[in-house]
């Protein structure tokens, strides 16, 4: 047998240290492991691996419902500016110089009725001129009365030889001379009634005061302004017009005035000016505006007169996706995939918009809820207006 002594390996005492080390080494490594392959209590397993994302499911497809463009008749309009002015505005002036003005009963913004007292002058001075002038045709006409009885004894006495026939001529000159004087007597009365009734300032018409130079106190000459008055409160839209759009342009012709107080104001085209300005080659439009608009006279308001009507080729507004770069809509392809379609817009009415190029009338487009779509995204279709 050999010996087996030679055989074993010499254990020294530094292989006897090392190999506790080893032992310690290995269980530390099998711990390691089994922590890594078991999940902590109460917690989670850990992630599959990333071979298990392929069976992500695709989004949902998103409904939608599609709708064809319609054509209809609509206005054609132009775009125009103006200024906004009274239809007819009255200057109130006194026919009477050199009274002073007692009251003002009004100011600028008062609606007024004809016939209303606007102010009053001082009248003294004119009543006693009017008194003047009576007292003198009475005088006239006790003169006139007079010279008619003389005139009636002459005619009388003249077959006797009682008045000669010169002295009946010079009694018919003095009743025609007293007829006369009765006749200035009565006008100088009727002069001093008007200076009198002038004296009390009347509104000539229905209407607004839209401006007052009258102050209670001053002495007022005679034609000088005190009042303006805007007839009925009517207001008109002057806008202009390119000369070469005028032409096409006449009375009873529908127009929109955007005002900048609130809501747009419809009227109709009164009058077109036969004349085109040589400096700015416009012409005018005289736009009658409803008593109830919203306006201030003298300002300025843009608007759209209407000068016949066209085809257009209509969307609703929500079936537009636009952006800085322009207008699209979407069409849906054979894969229900959208398909993005750019588009030329034009008119607009009511939520609506003329589609000028960019879509034929047998299209089909999704028609609202497009805010947010983008060309490829999967698509289901469900019915709706020309679905």
């Amino acid at each position: 047998m050999p010996n087996s002594s030679k055989n074993r390996l010499p254990v020294t005492g530094r292989t006897l240290v090392l190999l506790p080390a080893a032992l310690l080494a290995l269980a530390l490594g099998a711990g390691s492991v089994s922590h890594a392959q078991s999940p902590d209590k109460g917690g989670e397993a850990s992630p599959p691996s990333a071979g298990t994302g392929a069976a992500a499911t695709q989004p949902a497809a998103r409904p939608v419902s599609l709708l064809r463009p319609l054509s209809e008749q609509w206005p054609e309009q132009i775009e125009a500016s103006g200024n906004i002015m009274p239809w007819q505005e009255t200057r109130i002036g006194t026919e009477i110089g050199g009274l002073r003005l007692l009251s003002v009963l009004v100011n600028a913004g008062d609606v007024v009725k004809k016939g209303q007292v606007l102010a009053r002058l001082n009248p003294a001075s004119v009543e006693i001129e009017l008194e003047t002038a009576n007292a003198q045709l009475s005088e006239a006409e006790a003169a006139l009365a007079q010279a008619e009885a003389t005139l009636a004894r002459g005619q009388r006495l003249a077959p006797s030889g009682g008045v000669s026939q010169q002295e009946l001529t010079l009694y018919q000159t003095q009743k025609h001379t007293a007829e006369a004087r009765v006749n200035a007597g009565r006008a100088q009365v009727k002069t001093q009634q008007l200076k009198l009734d002038a004296a009390t300032l009347l509104a000539p018409d229905d209407g607004l005061i839209s401006s007052r130079s009258a102050v209670e106190g001053s002495i007022v000459p005679a034609g000088s302004e005190l009042f303006r008055l805007i007839r009925h409160g009517r207001l008109e839209w002057r806008a202009e017009v390119k000369g070469e759009t005028l032409l096409r342009l006449s009375a009873g012709q529908e127009a929109i005035v955007k005002s900048p107080l609130g809501p747009e104001i419809k009227g109709r085209v009164r009058q077109v000016s036969p004349t085109i300005d040589v400096a700015t080659r416009n012409g005018l439009v005289y736009v009658d505006l409803p008593l109830d608009a919203n306006l201030k006279a003298g300002l300025r308001a843009s608007g759209l007169l209407t000068i016949g009507k066209s085809k257009a080729l209509v969307l609703p507004a929500t079936a537009l996706q636009c952006r800085d770069a322009g207008c699209r809509v979407f069409s849906v392809n054979a894969d229900n995939r959208l398909e993005a379609i750019e588009v030329t817009t034009g008119r607009r009415r009511n939520e609506r918009v003329e589609i000028t190029t960019g879509l034929s009338e047998q299209a089909r487009v999704v028609a609202k809820d497009v805010g947010q779509l983008k060309a490829g995204d999967l698509v289901e279709v469900r019915s709706g207006a020309g679905a």
